[in-house]
This record gives structure tokens, C-alpha cells and sequence, in this order.
């Protein structure tokens, strides 16, 4: 069946999927659908249109538009919000009456603005903490304030189309007229005309056709057939008639155009249609082919897309420490055998106001005693029996920035990456096998010292003034502390940064 049911929870009057998508047959439904790419691409067939769906891109699927999604050659990550519109018609009264419409290579801020509601329902969704409901519930409220403030193509009143000022140029409509259809459907069994439609709205059948045909792709008559090819399902399963017969039935002035239309959209002849699908109607509404995202993939996703909304999410809840246990005559003894530094991103040139600490520790040439991904920690000292001295450096970069980092084409991309990540990070070094009194040096750069370098890099010369420039340049300027520590045989080093920054810590014996 080409119709497909929607089912709400009674408490939460949206459905929210985020799936890697195969393959999504010809379907449509009675509530809005908000379609956001968040990895790779998709193709979107809506009506006779076809798109290729970006990520970033959002389109919105009107109630009753036929469309049909299928994958493109690269992988994607695809959120599907379905709306119900008989809830949210009880605080908007004409919203069953409004068409939406998105230019989805429009990079106006409007855009932004859906993206983050969009990320933070996702992220709600995600969280499910103690009425979690209310907020999705309300963030939706903010959703559809959106779309009617920005995105509305116009409405139907009273038999008018209003808010036609509001028609933004060169758009494409992705909707259905529910007025027009709910009548075509109520009347395909018979003759049915586009000047009967156009008489009954009180207008002109060019402006009527005009409409209908930039709504759904679809001409008067192809729309008109499709109802009834879809309506035919039921007779066509659900009895022994002939073909012939539900073709008359169903409207049609000979059973060759009810065959030509059945193909045109369930891809087979009715025949077929009936012996494959027979006392299983329902088998149609399972044939979507899609790999739900698992909760780490869509947190990942929302980082890269609406980076603002996660960390707002994840304020409160600080990430997992990264503790490091560290036997040191042990590690003397067999050598580094921990996981590779961020040694390949550190040394792009256009790195170089981040790795500022990383040159400075790689010129003491010391012997690594063990690593991670964004952290190593050496020494001077040769003999194990007696430790004088160890350096550590650490780099709030996950994996996630790493990779953000690594595929940064310009430092105009890297300055939006440091400006934008704001994490807290926190590491704790546990040392065996130091005993003594040692002097503590501490270098570190902030995400401020690494932000404020890479605008002066991207300055135009000349620009600022002597005294922009002098603050600038104090901006830069790392924080350095000293202290003294007293041990036995066990050390514990603490860091805590919050954006991209990094620090490196001089133990010396005194």
C-alpha cells in the first residue's frame, strides 16, 4: 500500500528516525516530514522531481506528497521527523493548510536556525532524561514557528491563497493541497474535472492547474489517476474482481489506462501486484530498507553538523578522564609500546599555533616512555635506578577534532574549528617509581593563546593598530607556572583544559 500509517506515541506527537538508508519505496503519508542529510547524500523522488539531497541539506516532505528515497553512491546518515498534524493543528489552526518549502542550497541563517532545533530534538530523543517528552514536544513548537515565520509558501483560507508575499522565488513546492486532494478523494470513483475544482474554489482553472502541477509534480490528471490507482489496492487484494471491473470502477475510461498508471507507480502489472501480494497487504509498508544509527553515530553527527547544540547537551557531563598509569623503570626497561602521539597532525604546516608545546617538547629529544593518542610522556634519564626528570604533554584533541583537524583544507578552517570546539578535558598522570623533591614547570597554551594566533596569521597587514596589535600578541602568551613537589615512590599529575589547548609539565629533580 502506498500509504503509509504513522504511529505516535500518545505522549509524543512526533516520530524521529535517524537510519543509513538503502532504499525507501514510492510511499505517502497524512503528517509533515522534515527530511535532514546529516552524512553523505540520498536521492529524493518527490512527485515526478528528483533531488540529490546534500548533507547539510532539508526538505520538507508536505502531508500527502508521494516520495520515495534511495541511496546514492556514497554512504549517509538520514533523519526522518514526521510531525502529526492533527496534534499540532489544536495550537495552529490552519496548519493542515500550509505548505512549506526549503531551498536547500540556501545557506541564509534561517537554515541554521532548523538545524539546530532539528539537532536538539535529535539529541532529547537521544537523552530521554525525565520528561524529556515536554521538551521535544516544545522544541517541535519552535520548529513549526520557524517554518510558518520562513518557510511558508503560502496557505489556503476560505478558498484563497494567502501569504503569497511570502513566496520566495525559484522554489521548487514540495506539497499537496489538502483542500483539492481531500475533495479528489472523496470524488475519483466518478467524472471528475479540473474546471468542476476550479468552480468550487472560485479559481481560474490556469491558476488551479498552476498550483497543483508545482505542489506535486503532478498534472491534474496524473494526480487524479494516481488516486485512483492507489484506492484501486483494495479491491484488487482485498476481492475477486476482474481487472476490468475495478478498472471501471475506479474512474477509468478504459482498463489500459489503469494498467499504463498501476505500472507507473507500483512498478508492476496489477496482475502481478495481486498474486505477490495477496492476503499480506500490508507487506508493502515493510520493504523500507534501512540501518537505524546507533546513539554514538547520530551524537557524532550532530557534533560535526550543530556543534553548539551538542555541547549545550553535554554541559554538566563532563567526558571520561584520561588516566594514565605509568610503571617508569618498567617503561625505561621495554620502551614505548603505547599508542601512537598526534605526531602526522602536529606537523601540518598549518598546525603550527597548535603545536607550539609539541616542538618545544620535541626538542628536549627525549626517550618516550609511553604515549596515546593525545598524550606522551619522556624522560632524560637513562639508568632506571635513578629518575631525574620527566616531561609530559598533553593535547585536548579527541578523535573527532583529530579527524575535523586532518581533513581541514586551510587554516580559515582550522581557526573555525578552534573558535567552535569547547570541551573540557581532563587528564591524570599516575607516575611509579619517583621519590624525592621535584621542581614543577607547567607551559600552557589555551584555546584563547591558539584562536588569537590564528587571526593574527589571517589579518590583513596593516590592518590593526599598534595597540590591537600589542594586545594581541599578549593574547598569545602562554601561561607558565612553577611549584615544588615532595614524593614518594607514586606521583600524581593533574590537567584540565577546555577547548583545543594543550600543556606541557617539567618534573625535575631538585
Amino acid at each position: 500500500m502506498l500509504k503509509e500509517k504513522s504511529y505516535f506515541r500518545e505522549e509524543l506527537p512526533i516520530n524521529v528516525t535517524t537510519a543509513h538508508i538503502e532504499e525507501y519505496p514510492t510511499h505517502f503519508h497524512d503528517d509533515l516530514e522534515v527530511v535532514y542529510v546529516l552524512e553523505g547524500s540520498i536521492n529524493l523522488k518527490n512527485g515526478y522531481y528528483n533531488y540529490v539531497l546534500k548533507q547539510g541539506d532539508i526538505f520538507i516532505l508536505n502531508d500527502r506528497e508521494i516520495h520515495s528515497f534511495s541511496k546514492t553512491g556514497e554512504e549517509n546518515m538520514v533523519m526522518m521527523l514526521q510531525i502529526n498534524l492533527s496534534y499540532f493543528s489544536n495550537y495552529y489552526g490552519n496548519l493542515k493548510n500550509n505548505f512549506f518549502v526549503t531551498d536547500m542550497h540556501d545557506d541564509d541563517e534561517s537554515l541554521d536556525v532548523l538545524r539546530n532545533i532539528l539537532g536538539r530534538i535529535m539529541m532529547e530523543v537521544l537523552e530521554k532524561g525525565y520528561g524529556y517528552e515536554h521538551k521535544v514536544i516544545e522544541s517541535t513548537h519552535n520548529l513549526l514557528a520557524c517554518l510558518l515565520s520562513d518557510f511558508q509558501y503560502f496557505a489556503m483560507e476560505d478558498g484563497k491563497y494567502i501569504n503569497e508575499t511570502k513566496n520566495k522565488s525559484n522554489k521548487v513546492l514540495a506539497g499537496r493541497l489538502r483542500r483539492i486532494t481531500d475533495y479528489m478523494y472523496e470524488n475519483y470513483t466518478r467524472k471528475l474535472t479540473l474546471n468542476e475544482i476550479a468552480d468550487r474554489e472560485h479559481l481560474s482553472i490556469y491558476y488551479l492547474s498552476h498550483v497543483i502541477k508545482e505542489a506535486t509534480g503532478l498534472s491534474f490528471q496524473d494526480l487524479l489517476s494516481f488516486i485512483r490507482v492507489e484506492e484501486s489496492e483494495k479491491l484488487l487484494l482485498g476481492t475477486n474482481k476482474k481487472i476490468g471491473a475495478i478498472s471501471e470502477e475506479m474512474g477509468f475510461s478504459a482498463v489500459r489506462y489503469y494498467i499504463k498508471h498501476f505500472k507507473t507507480w507500483f512498478e508492476m502489472h496489477p496482475q502481478e501486484y495481486r498474486k505477490k501480494y495477496t492476503d499480506k497487504p500490508r507487506n508493502r509498508e515493510n520493504m523500507a530498507q534501512y540501518i537505524r544509527c546507533s546513539p554514538q553515530e547520530i551524537e557524532d553527527a550532530i557534533r560535526k553538523q550543530v556543534k553548539g547544540v551538542y555541547s549545550e547537551y553535554i554541559k554538566g557531563k563532563k567526558p571520561d578522564p584520561v588516566i594514565v598509569e605509568l610503571d617508569i623503570q618498567s617503561a625505561l626497561e621495554k620502551g614505548n609500546t603505547g599508542e601512537l602521539f598526534i605526531c602526522s597532525l602536529l606537523e601540518k604546516d598549518n598546525m603550527k599555533p597548535i603545536a607550539r608545546p609539541y616542538n618545544l617538547m620535541k626538542s628536549l629529544k627525549e626517550k618516550p616512555l609511553t604515549s596515546g593518542s593525545n598524550y606522551i610522556i619522556t624522560t632524560s634519564s637513562q639508568n632506571p635506578e635513578e629518575i631525574n626528570s620527566i616531561s609530559i604533554l598533553v593535547y585536548n584533541i579527541n578523535d573527532f577534532i583529530k579527524n575535523d583537524l586532518q581533513n581541514a583544507e586551510n587554516r580559515e578552517k582550522i581557526y573555525e574549528i578552534c573558535s567552535q570546539y569547547d570541551e573540557e578535558g581532563e587528564f591524570l598522570i599516575k607516575c611509579q617509581g619517583l621519590s624525592g623533591d621535584f621542581n614543577v614547570s607547567r607551559y600552557k597554551i589555551s584555546q584563547k593563546n591558539i584562536v588569537t594566533a590564528y587571526q593574527e596569521g589571517l589579518r590583513a597587514p596593516g590592518v590593526a593598530s599598534k595597540r590591537e596589535t600589542l594586545i594581541s600578541s599578549w593574547s598569545t602568551l602562554p601561561d607558565v607556572e612553577f611549584s615544588s613537589i615532595t614524593t614518594s615512590e607514586a606521583l600524581s599529575i593533574r590537567s584540565t583544559m577546555r577547548g583545543i589547548s594543550a600543556e606541557i609539565i617539567l618534573i625535575d629533580r631538585k
